[in-house]
């Protein structure tokens, strides 16, 4: 059927109408995908929880709670709560635990065990978001911000000289852990436990998310591009049998990584149970890394 000219027309007037409406219909379907994807990715990534499972006196040891502010540029600033698990020794080797994306400072107890038993002082923070620490549900930026207020304190408040303290991160933290060794190259040493190469080969293991526009989303924690500019001695540690963070994750980022490094496998370790599990290997391995990292970094 043939149209009259005028409305012919005028059909052709409206096609470029037409085009431009597809293409902004089509910018707000996707802008709402990865919204949705950026949230529900959110959610994966953290799973802080608020409440405390424990107090300091609750243990045989002395633990310490401790709050420290945060300050970033054009914020008021937030509080952030953390355990600070002191040495017999005095002048002990102090470590900066981050720990993974769910739980808070209570849940990480048994997490440093062989920290605590071989000596050193730890402490532990909790990002905002977690436990007691102020903030909002996190994110990739301010788990960083958080990590630095902590390697502040420890080195402005607490006197603690950077050739004596470690940075230690398991899973997520050891992800928040990589970042903080980049901008303190000065620090005696790092220690990555049951750590992945990034969010995006994470998503890839859930059905879920694996079809997602993962390469667009703004939280990335994108560890396998940064191991290799790292200038500090590494300790990776990873579970054979870890059921979150594939094994072969582990090393990945060892063979990626710069400076001098080491891996210890854990036969059988799980993703949370390596200290468990690990017993006398495990204690042994990180004691060496340690005193041989902490005698070269004192030596330099």
């Amino acid at each position: 059927m043939r149209l009259p000219a005028d409305l012919s027309s005028r059909a052709w007037l409206l096609l470029p109408f037409a085009f431009v409406a597809s293409l902004l219909l089509g910018y707000g379907v996707i802008g709402l995908v990865l919204w949705g994807c950026e949230s529900c990715v959110s959610y994966f990534i953290f799973q802080p929880d608020r409440t405390l499972y424990a107090k300091p006196s609750d243990y045989s040891f002395n633990v310490r709670d401790v709050g420290l502010p945060v300050t970033v540029p054009g914020d008021a600033g937030q509080s952030l709560h953390g355990w600070w698990v002191a040495a017999a020794a005095w002048d002990a080797k102090a470590v900066l635990y981050l720990h993974g994306n769910d739980g808070n400072v209570s849940t990480s107890m048994g997490e440093i065990a062989p920290l605590r038993e071989l000596g050193y002082a730890v402490f532990m923070p909790d990002y905002r978001g977690y436990g007691e620490s102020e903030g909002p549900f996190p994110s990739e930026k301010t788990v960083y911000e958080d990590a630095e207020a902590a390697w502040i304190y420890l080195v402005e408040q607490r006197g603690i000289r950077p050739a004596r303290l470690y940075i230690y991160g398991h899973s997520l933290g050891g992800a928040i852990a990589i970042e903080l060794a980049l901008h303190h190259p000065e620090a005696a040493g790092l220690i990555v436990e049951s750590s992945f190469t990034s969010i995006r080969e994470m998503a890839k293991l859930r059905k879920q998310y694996a079809l997602l526009p993962m390469q667009l989303l703004s939280q990335r924690f994108d560890s396998i591009q940064k191991v290799s500019k790292l200038r500090l001695p590494v300790l990776y540690i990873h579970g054979t049998a870890d059921e979150i963070v594939p094994y072969a994750m582990g090393e990945q980022l060892f063979r990626a990584s710069g400076g001098r490094k080491r891996f210890i496998a854990i036969g059988g370790g799980l993703h949370n149970n390596n200290a468990a599990v690990g017993g006398p290997l495990l204690r042994a391995a990180i004691k060496d890394f340690i005193e041989e990292s902490g005698a070269s970094a004192l030596t330099e």
